[in-house]
């Protein structure tokens, strides 16, 4: 596993090239993209997340993912979406949610 460091915050990478990270961890890595720190991730915040992963298509990715979590439809993922959230950022994106 290699050890990197990403804007101050050290971040490991597995074999497979996966962020890992434990949850804490991604609850603060997430914050991160909460611009207007509403404590809720919009579809342009997610594309950014998306964005850092190294994912393409971040436009698409970002509305799949509003679309996969947003489950009240309110265009924001809130904190009682957030287990929604892990799963699309794991099936999806180019991190691994380590327990």
């Amino acid at each position: 596993m290699a050890l990197k460091n990403i804007q101050s915050q050290k971040v490991y990478y597995s074999a497979d090239g996966k962020l890992e990270m434990n949850l804490e961890e991604f609850k603060k890595w997430l914050k991160k993209f909460d611009v207007d720190k509403d404590g809720k991730i919009s579809k342009e915040e997610l594309q950014e997340v998306v964005r850092s992963t190294g994912g393409r298509f971040c436009r698409i990715k970002g509305w799949r993912g509003m679309k996969f979590a947003d489950t009240n439809k309110s265009g924001f993922i809130d904190e009682n979406e957030f287990n929604n959230l892990v799963e699309f950022v794991q099936k999806y994106l180019y991190v691994r949610i380590v327990y």
